[in-house]
């Protein structure tokens, strides 16, 4: 039978792809591209995993799905944060809707599937899932322990685990960048070997996998790998990592080649990244602006408690809720990931906040006063675009957004801490995510050796429902992209009414849990390091 992969890359660009396959390091990949088609892949606003990923796989925006961020609001109105999981996924995804026609998917690796969505055929998280955790994420129930015999199956590598991956903080020593890089090295074969062990032992109509290590090593390595930044005389430490970095491909290029082998002549396969990447050195100290402008104030002596932050469990990003004055502030940024500012709404009693019928003046004020902030060294622009919630968020789950959104010129990053200076610079150009992702297809009716115009996120589901022979739904905000495909070819098969055991859910179902399958703490903060470890918790 005909069958779809999706291989994920994560934060994949063609900035980096390129010159690797037309350096012979990816030639796997090289004739891929000869064989099908490629375009630029148009993230969503903000370019970020959580949201990313979900519109890739419901064929919708966040204000849609209601995923905004790695963390979520707990209401609309509150100040307070929690983790972003499974549940708040409110879309059908390509799984359930393949699994609403009587299909079945493996999915590998891929963010927000804790606790574990309901799905006909196998899911093995990862990602952002604590590898003590990992038997629980597993389904269907058993299949952990089936995998457990497996040669190479190793959790700690395949999942979460900040002792190992602790070594990406700022400030990691020369020393163990080699031993970093060879670690997500190492994990992208585990997962491969998960992969194409489903792929025979569990066959599936629709299989995908996340490689999330192209986004790790550009995160800390993006210096080593851009050729515009190459040093013209490295030092013998820069060589050996270049070298390792370069290796990290060539050996992912050689895992797409047995997976694509493994899938046969006649499977469709798909590329595509969450967002794309590109340097920055400048940091864009959000809050301290805020303060400067006059609608922010920080409570002083009676700043973050860590009594207090229990309220939440995750007491870094809780830490605004104790550290600002309410009375007085106006606009705060909660978290740097989503590069959102939200608006203080009055308290019950009345008091404090923005009045509802000076909202619209007060937010326009703000965006007029970013929009005219400058660089103290360059004196060009500090913010390159702002948006307001219902420009890009418009949908259901709206109000959860941050009510304003902005994008900083040469896409420099936002800290949410205290600082004197509203712009720093880091010593050495970082890797951060930039809009502009990658897609990549071959297979039967999609078209041989093309380039098409940029795509949108959103257009992936479609193309994936297409090739899977199920209808597009109508209220996907992602269109099939006939430039992609052959004149005139049709679905390899089309999904006929008898073959679908029910319609797809509106939301996305799960499976029943208990409370063993919710975070604990300690784990909590696990991740909250590893979120901090790639920036974006600054």
């Amino acid at each position: 039978m005909a069958k779809t992969i999706l291989i994920g890359l994560d934060g994949a660009t063609f900035t980096i792809l390129d010159p690797l396959m037309a350096g012979g390091v990816m030639p796997v990949l090289r004739d891929i591209v000869a064989d099908g088609v490629r375009g630029v892949l148009r993230s969503v606003i903000p370019p970020l995993t959580p949201p990313a990923w979900t519109s890739l796989m419901t064929g919708k925006r966040p204000g849609e799905h209601g995923v905004f961020d790695f963390f979520q609001k707990e209401s609309p109105g509150s100040r307070y944060f929690r983790f972003t999981t499974s549940h708040d996924v409110q879309s059908a995804t390509i799984w359930s809707m393949a699994g609403g026609c009587g299909l079945r998917s493996n999915i590998l690796n891929f963010p927000l599937m804790f606790p574990p969505p309901a799905l006909s055929g196998c899911l093995v998280p990862g990602g952002w899932m604590p590898w003590r955790q990992l038997r629980l994420g597993c389904r269907p129930v058993g299949l952990f322990d089936r995998l457990k015999e497996l040669p190479s199956f190793k959790p700690r590598e395949l999942s979460h685990d900040m002792e190992l991956e602790e070594k990406v903080l700022e400030g990691c020593a020369n020393e163990e960048y080699l031993d970093w890089i060879t670690l997500h090295t190492r994990r992208e074969r585990r997962w491969t070997e998960i992969f194409l062990y489903l792929m025979r032992e569990e066959p599936a109509d629709f299989s995908a996998i996340l490689f999330d290590g192209v986004d790790k090593l550009q995160h800390l390595c993006w210096r080593f790998l851009d050729p515009a930044l190459a040093p013209e005389t490295p030092t013998p430490w820069e060589r050996e990592v270049q070298s390792a970095c370069e290796n990290y491909f060539r050996e992912l290029d050689g895992l797409i080649g047995e997976i694509v082998a493994s899938a046969g002549p006649d499977a469709t396969v798909v590329f595509a990244s969450d967002h794309g990447f590109g340097p920055t050195s400048d940091i864009f100290y959000i809050n301290a602006w805020l303060e400067q402008y006059g609608c922010l104030a920080w409570a002083g002596d009676r700043g973050a408690r860590p009594d207090a932050t229990h309220q939440v469990g995750i007491n870094q990003i809780a830490r605004h809720v104790f550290e600002m004055d309410w009375g007085r502030t106006l606009a705060y940024a909660a978290t740097p990931s989503s590069q959102g500012i939200h608006i203080v709404r009055p308290a019950p009693d009345g008091s404090g906040g923005v009045p509802p019928e000076s909202y619209d003046r007060f937010r326009g004020e703000l965006v007029e006063a970013l929009r005219d902030l400058r660089h103290p060294g360059t004196g060009r622009p500090v913010v390159a675009e702002v948006w307001a919630r219902d420009d890009v968020f418009a949908g259901p789950f709206e109000p959860w957004a941050p009510d304003l959104t902005v994008r900083l010129e040469d896409d420099a990053v936002v800290s949410i801490l205290r600082s004197d200076a509203v712009v720093g610079r880091r010593p050495e150009p970082a890797g951060t995510h930039r809009p502009e992702g990658v897609f990549l297809a071959k297979g039967p009716g999609v078209r041989r050796g093309a380039s098409v115009p940029e795509l949108s996120l959103l257009d992936v589901a479609p193309f994936v429902l297409h090739s899977l022979g199920i209808p597009i739904p109508d209220d996907l905000s992602g269109r099939l992209p006939l430039q992609t495909l052959v004149a005139g070819s049709a679905p390899r098969r089309l999904v006929k009414a008898a073959e679908s055991r029910s319609p797809a859910p509106a939301v996305a179902a799960h499976e029943p849990i208990g409370p063993e399958t919710e975070l604990e703490s300690e784990e909590e903060q696990l991740v909250l390091k590893r979120l901090s470890a790639l920036g974006y918790l600054k």
